[in-house]
C-alpha cells in the first residue's frame, strides 16, 4: 500500500540551496528561523547543491556571509556524492577531472589518483574555465575507453551579465563527439538523497526535501520516497507546476511557512499585580 504522510511524520529533512535558503547571497524569508529551529530540535538535516565547483567549507562561509550559520558538515554537493559514489564503484581509483575545487578535493579525500593517463573515470564538473584542450583531452580519454561521469546535468548558470554555459552543456559536447552518455550523479538523480540520507542516517519514509525546481528537487525527491516541499522562492511557480504530470505533496510561498509559529501568551498566562 502506498505510504501516507503529513509533515508532523518528518523527522529530517534535506533541502535545496539557491532559491530555497538564499538567492544571489541574501537569505530568503524564514531560512534564518527553520535552520535554527532545526538545530534547537536536534533536527538531522542536510542542505544540498548541485554546483560542484565549491567545497562545503566554501558554502559554509559563503552562507555565513548572507547570515545563515550551517557547519561545513551540514552540505552536501554534487561533488561529494559523485565522489561517494566513485569510492563504491572503484576504491583507489584514477580520473581525469574537468572541474574545481570542490570535485577534485573530494576526489582526493576519497583517495583517488587524478591523472590523464589510462584514468579510469572522465569527471566533468563544474568550471569558469573550460579549455578547448582539456575538453578535447577527456574526449580521447573516453574513446580510448575511460568512463563517462558527470556531478550534474544542468546545461547553464546565472552571471551578472546573464546565462553561462555549465556542465551539461560541456556534457553535450563530448556526447556528441563521442557517441557516449555520461552517468550523472546529481539531481535529478535520486542517488545523489540517497547518499545524502546515508550521511546522516536517515530513512526515506521520515524524511522531507525542500526544493524550488520541479524537474529536479522534487522529481528526485519524489523517486527517492521523500516527503516532497516545493518553495515558491525560486524558479517554480504554479503556472509551471501545472506543466508537470506529477505535484510534490506541499506546495509553500517561502520555507518561512515550515517555521513553527511562537506560542502567543494568553491573558492567564500573564503576571496580574497584587491587589
Amino acid at each position: 500500500m502506498p505510504i501516507s504522510r503529513t509533515r508532523a511524520d518528518i523527522e529530517c529533512w534535506l533541502t535545496d540551496m539557491d532559491g530555497v535558503l538564499v538567492h544571489e547571497d541574501r537569505p530568503l524569508p524564514g531560512a534564518k528561523e527553520l535552520l535554527q529551529q532545526w538545530k534547537d530540535a536536534g533536527t538531522e538535516f542536510l542542505v544540498l547543491t548541485n554546483n560542484s565547483i565549491f567545497t562545503p567549507r566554501d558554502l559554509a562561509a559563503r552562507l555565513r556571509a548572507s547570515g545563515l550559520h550551517v557547519p561545513e558538515e551540514r552540505i552536501w554537493t554534487s561533488a561529494l556524492a559523485t565522489a561517494d559514489f566513485l569510492h563504491d564503484q572503484a576504491p583507489g581509483g584514477s580520473a581525469y577531472v574537468i572541474g574545481e575545487a570542490g570535485i577534485i578535493t573530494a576526489l582526493h579525500e576519497i583517495g583517488f589518483t587524478m591523472t590523464d593517463t589510462d584514468p579510469d573515470f572522465v569527471v566533468i564538473g563544474e568550471t569558469r574555465s573550460y579549455s578547448f584542450e582539456a575538453i578535447t583531452k577527456a574526449i580521447r580519454l573516453i574513446a580510448a575507453g575511460a568512463r563517462f561521469i558527470s556531478t550534474n546535468p544542468d546545461a547553464t548558470g546565472p552571471s551578472a551579465d546573464g546565462i553561462l554555459p555549465a556542465t551539461g552543456a560541456i556534457n553535450a559536447l563530448i556526447t556528441k563527439a563521442t557517441g557516449r552518455v555520461p552517468y550523472i550523479v546529481g539531481k535529478p538523480n535520486p542517488m545523489m538523497f540517497r547518499s545524502a540520507l546515508n550521511k546522516i542516517g536517515a530513512h526515506s519514509e521520515v524524511t522531507g526535501m525542500i526544493g524550488d525546481r520541479m524537474d529536479t528537487d522534487i522529481i528526485a525527491g519524489m523517486e527517492a520516497g521523500l516527503h516532497t516541499v516545493l518553495v515558491m522562492t525560486g524558479i517554480s511557480d504554479p503556472a509551471v507546476v501545472e506543466t508537470y504530470p506529477f505535484r510534490p505533496d506541499e506546495m509553500l510561498e517561502s520555507v518561512q511557512d515550515l517555521v513553527d509559529p511562537k506560542p502567543i501568551a494568553s491573558e492567564l498566562d500573564e503576571p496580574h499585580a497584587d491587589v
